[in-house]
């Protein structure tokens, strides 16, 4: 409002200047007695008009409005480059959401679920641990639960499960997970490990760490292993042993589908190894060592960039007919996918690149048409 009334102000001045300078031309020319003393005065006398520019000034003002269009460029930003999806209140839907999968995956969706309880949602959520096969399992073909975590991409067997039964599954890609190779804080001796070192480690074709390198202790080497369920076991068998599980079972390791279980019995020695999902390393880094794999070190930026060896995506499925039947669902994976991004890191992984979660939020979108 100040600015509006300086402006009126500013052009009745003007208006008035005329009626002014012709009701006292005679006291106007008082100082004009003066010009006798300036031919080099003469630019003075072109001072007056200077107030006929204050129009331009007046103009000025009228184009301040434009920078109040400026609110349209801070929006932009707001989307982080990704597709928005519908606001949904989780305390407007209310049933059950029935999850198994992934022990991987399992942290960052307990907290989603967490989160989506906490910002009203009154129904019950179950999430069972069992390893991504066993989740598919469960998803493909007793077709019990309504959202199946997986830590690989679904295989082509469990697909045509999901067909058998009705079901075409839906992938949202969530997150990114570095598999971390860990040992115990009291290892002093081992820093990096190549691919060919550890699959002659997880298939005890050294049985010793000293077979490792002679400077290592002569200690029998102890093996930790995600088990055979788990999606974690299947993506370190497909990027070290070719996708053949045999040399790793014949090593006879320490398995377990609960990576608590592997990172307390790493912990427990300093001449154990073992690897789960970053975000259980995270847990206990005060008691456990990543080590290095190929010289690179597991973080969030070697692992989006793929530079780091056992980086992978994770993901959650679920179906088209389960979210128009459920909505309960359908709103849980919207908000899912809305704020996985602000809790994927506090959890322990890294965010899905903006075009692996657009092509997740998209398919979401697709399956409310």
């Amino acid at each position: 409002m100040s600015r509006v009334r300086t402006l009126t102000a500013l052009l009745a001045f003007v208006l008035l200047l005329p009626i002014l300078a012709a009701c006292g031309g005679g006291t106007a020319t008082a100082p004009t007695t003066a010009p006798a003393a300036p031919a080099t005065e003469a630019p003075a006398p072109t001072a007056p008009p200077a107030p006929t520019a204050a129009p331009a000034a007046t103009e000025a003002p009228t184009a301040a409005p434009a920078p109040t269009s400026a609110p349209a460029p801070t929006s932009a930003p707001t989307g982080g480059g990704l597709i928005p999806l519908p606001e949904i209140d989780p305390a407007s839907v209310s049933g059950n959401i029935i999850i198994a999968g992934s022990s991987t995956v399992y942290p960052l969706t307990e907290r989603m679920a967490e989160l989506f309880k906490k910002d009203g949602f009154s129904g019950q959520i179950t999430i069972d641990s069992i390893g991504t096969g066993a989740g598919f399992e469960r998803f493909c073909k007793a077709g019990e639960s309504d959202i199946s975590n997986a830590s690989r991409p679904i295989k082509q067997e469990e697909a045509e499960n999901c067909a058998a039964i009705g079901r075409t599954p839906i992938e949202f890609r969530v997150g990114t997970d570095a598999l971390a190779v860990v040992v115990s804080a009291e290892n002093t001796f081992l820093e990096n490990l190549t691919k060919e070192q550890l699959a002659d480690i997880f298939s005890a074709k050294v049985k010793k760490w000293s077979e490792v390198d002679p400077s290592f202790p002569d200690q029998p080497i102890q093996l930790f292993s995600p088990g055979t369920d788990s999606g974690t076991f299947d993506y370190f068998v497909e990027e070290i042993f070719k996708k053949d599980p045999q040399p790793i079972l014949a090593a006879n390791p320490q398995l377990s589908e609960d990576d608590n279980v592997l990172a307390k019995g790493v912990e427990g020695s300093p001449y154990a190894i073992g690897y789960f999902g970053y975000a259980y390393y995270e847990s206990d880094r005060g008691k456990l060592r990543a080590i290095k794999i190929e010289g690179v070190e597991p973080t969030e930026e070697t692992a989006e960039s793929a530079e780091y060896p056992l980086a992978r995506p994770l993901f959650i499925y679920s179906d088209a007919k389960i979210l128009k039947e459920k909505p309960q669902v359908n709103a849980f994976i919207n908000f899912y996918l809305t704020y996985v991004d602000e809790e994927v890191l506090d959890v322990g992984y890294f965010p899905a690149s903006d075009e692996a979660l657009n092509e997740a939020r998209q398919n979401w979108l697709d399956a409310q048409k």
